[in-house]
C-alpha cells in the first residue's frame, strides 16, 4: 500500500464521518465504529433504548454514501417472506420473484429482537452468503451490502434474544449511550427549530469497496498476531491458563470469526492512525466491540451482574500479564 492510498483512506473515512455528524450529536465513537464495520465488510448490531438516534444514524450513512437504503421494522407477526421476498403470480399467470426489503445496499433491521426466531433466521443467509434462496432459487445481493440491526435491551417486554449463530455474524456490537445534558440540548435545538441539516453524498459504493481492499493490505507482525489469538483464546474457559473471570462466568468463548473480526478492525484502526502496521493497542481498542456479543455467559454471571465488557477487560489484563512473564527455560 502506498502513502497516497493510506491518505485517501483516512480522508474518505473522515469525510463520511463528518457528514454523518451533521445530524448525529454526541455519538462520535459509535459513528466511527459503524464506519469501521462498513470498511471491514462487517454487519453492525446497535443496542440502546428507543429514541437515541440509531435509525437516524443508519439512514444518514446511506445518504452520505448515495446507497440504496431499506428499513425493516420487525414485529412478532412478521414472516421470513416479508424480509426476503416471495414468488407471486403475475398477469401472465406465471410465477415471478418479487424482491423483499433485504435487496438494498444498507438494510436497517429495526428492533430485530422483536421478531420471532424463525424470522430472525431469514437474515442468516443474506448476512453470510450475500444472497437469499427462495423456492430453491438463489438470488444474489448487490455490493456493498450491510445489515445494521438495532435492538432494545433484551430485558424489555416482548423481545426474543438473538441466537448465538446470528450474533456471531455481526462484526461489532455497539452500545449506544444516553446523551449528556449538553448533547441533549444540542439534539433538542436541532430538531425543534425551523432549520435542519441535510446530508449530501460525499462518497459512493465503489469507494467503500476500495476501502475494504486497502484494509486487507495492512500487514500484521507474528508477535501482534499471536497477541490477538491469545485474546480470543482467552475467552474460552477450557483454554490454557484462562483468567479467573472466564473460568467462573463464561460458558463458551468467541469463534474463529471473532479472531478474524478483531484483526480486521485493528488493521483499519491502524490506517486511521496513520500507521502501516497493527499494534497491540489497535487490538485492545477493538476487543470489547468484537467480543462482547460472542461470549456466552452462564447463570452465575447474570446473578452477580457481571457484564461481558468487564470480562473482556479482565482477559486483556490477563493476556498482558502473561505477555510480560519471563520465558522459562
Amino acid at each position: 500500500m502506498s502513502a497516497e492510498q493510506a491518505t485517501w483512506f483516512r480522508e474518505t473515512f473522515d469525510r463520511i464521518k463528518n457528514e454523518v455528524n451533521k445530524v448525529i450529536v454526541g455519538q462520535d465513537d459509535v459513528v466511527e465504529s459503524v464506519l469501521i464495520g462498513l470498511a471491514a465488510n462487517g454487519h453492525i448490531l446497535l443496542e440502546g433504548m428507543p429514541g437515541l438516534g440509531k435509525t437516524l444514524l443508519v439512514k444518514s450513512l446511506s445518504q452520505a454514501l448515495a446507497l440504496d437504503f431499506s428499513r425493516i421494522q420487525f414485529t412478532p407477526d412478521m414472516m421470513p417472506a416479508d424480509v426476503t421476498g416471495t414468488n407471486v403470480l403475475n398477469d401472465a399467470r406465471l410465477f415471478e420473484f418479487r424482491k423483499g426489503p433485504i435487496f438494498a445496499n444498507i438494510v436497517l433491521a429495526d428492533e430485530i429482537n422483536r421478531a420471532t426466531p424463525k424470522t430472525q433466521s431469514s437474515l442468516l443467509e443474506a448476512m453470510q452468503e450475500r444472497s437469499v434462496t427462495v423456492s430453491g432459487k438463489r438470488h444474489e445481493l448487490s455490493e456493498p451490502f450491510l445489515v445494521m440491526a438495532t435492538q432494545n435491551p433484551v430485558e424489555q417486554e416482548g423481545t426474543y434474544p438473538l441466537p448465538e449463530a446470528q450474533l456471531d455474524r455481526f462484526f461489532f456490537k455497539l452500545i449506544v449511550p444516553f446523551p449528556t445534558k449538553n448533547e441533549l440540548k444540542a439534539i433538542v435545538t436541532r430538531t425543534t427549530g425551523t432549520q435542519s441539516a441535510e446530508i449530501t453524498a460525499v462518497a459512493h459504493g465503489e469507494d467503500i469497496l476500495k476501502m475494504r481492499t486497502l484494509a486487507r493490505e495492512v500487514p500484521i507482525s507474528d508477535a501482534v498476531l499471536d497477541y490477538a489469538l491469545q485474546i480470543v483464546l482467552g475467552t474460552h474457559p477450557d483454554s490454557d491458563r484462562p483468567c479467573d473471570d472466564v473460568k467462573r462466568y463464561v460458558r463458551y468463548g468467541a469463534s474463529p470469526r471473532g479472531a478474524q473480526s478483531l484483526i480486521t478492525a485493528a488493521k483499519i484502526r491502524a490506517l486511521l492512525d496513520g500507521r502501516f502496521n497493527v499494534s497491540k493497542e489497535d487490538l485492545t481498542g477493538a476487543a470489547p466491540q468484537v467480543l462482547r456479543h460472542r461470549m456466552i455467559l452462564n447463570f452465575e454471571a447474570e446473578a452477580d451482574n457481571v457484564s461481558a465488557d468487564s470480562i473482556v477487560r479482565s482477559i486483556l489484563m490477563h493476556v498482558d500479564t502473561r505477555d510480560k512473564d519471563p520465558i522459562k527455560v
